[in-house]
């Protein structure tokens, strides 16, 4: 780990200091430990009176109510045992090595990705937020360099850790807003992995329906895009049953994209991820505050935080 500003080792940053020593010991446990750990984790989380639970509980309310009271009551519990082992396997993105991660993991589609590098305008690898997340982006990169963007944490030791890991395992770490590095690698004919899916509320936010729902969203991959030529793919991570580790997807490009509708494009991008979280619902980030408005008149689904 890189030495530290003197301010981070004030008491305030202790319990974070606490929580990045177990992840790198986590890093030395075989893969099946650190699933079961990783589980156990989320079910302590579970039953703390976090406010994660309520937001979580809603979203699954509102996206999925074909389901009834108890079979949202299993996939809370799913979720934040997905989520404890999504903790563990950050810790394997930031500390683990290549060979480990590669053996664990299997990548289909990088066909898609090498033709349309082969158009030499660069790539954008667009995918949502799961608990795969963070290993998704380090399983794509063992296989070829990319350019991963981030959004560093209110807290600010944690945005150091991560941010430099992401230095060191990708081709280059990038802030969400720095527009001109996107379109910069994207004209080197490089890869920038995106996710695009949460909650947006600044200049150029959009209200496009997610399950549904009208959800503010940035819109703004499918204008990069129009600026640059890029291809844009979509790419898919989950985390196998058992021990098997993880299987990655890129699909094939979309058709059409960009059109002269960036709503529209926004669309086919929910769609996609609609149907990844109905494969595997409890893998999806459902504590995201996504149903936030951008007008007071918008309903409020989560009440004060």
């Amino acid at each position: 780990m890189a030495v530290m500003p003197a301010r981070f080792y004030a008491p305030r940053y202790w319990p974070t200091w606490l929580a990045l020593g177990v992840m790198r010991l986590a890093v030395l446990l075989p893969y099946p430990a650190i699933l079961a750990v990783g589980r156990s984790l989320g079910r302590l989380a579970r039953i703390l009176p976090l406010p994660y639970v309520r937001v979580a509980r809603r979203n699954i309310e509102l996206c999925l109510p074909e389901l009834d009271a108890a079979a949202r009551e299993d996939l809370l519990d799913g979720h934040f045992q997905s989520l404890g082992i999504g903790a563990l396997e950050s810790a394997l993105t930031w500390w683990g090595n290549d060979e480990h991660i590669a053996a664990l993991s299997r990548v289909e589609g990088l066909e898609h990705l090498e033709a349309a590098l082969a158009r030499g305008k660069g790539v954008i690898v667009l995918l949502a937020h799961f608990t795969t997340l963070q290993i998704g982006a380090r399983i794509l990169n063992a296989r070829i360099p990319i350019n991963v963007l981030y959004r560093p944490t209110k807290n600010e030791l944690l945005a150091a850790v991560s941010g430099g890991s992401f230095g060191r395992n990708a081709r280059k770490a990038i802030r969400h807003d720095d527009v001109r590095a996107m379109i910069s690698a994207l004209r080197r004919n490089e890869i920038v992995w995106y996710a695009a899916d949460q909650s947006y509320r600044k200049k150029g936010a959009t209200m496009v329906p997610f399950f549904g729902h009208p959800a503010a969203t940035n819109v703004f991959t499918s204008r990069l895009s129009q600026m640059t030529g890029a291809t844009v793919l979509y790419y898919a991570t989950e985390r196998l049953p058992g021990n098997a580790g993880w299987r990655a997807v890129i699909e094939p490009a979309f058709a059409g994209w960009p059109s002269d509708d960036p709503v529209a494009d926004t669309l086919r991008y929910h769609a996609r991820i609609e149907a990844q979280v109905r494969r595997m619902p409890d893998q999806y980030w459902w504590i995201h505050r996504r149903f936030k408005g951008l007008s007071d008149d918008y309903p409020d689904y989560y009440g004060p935080r």
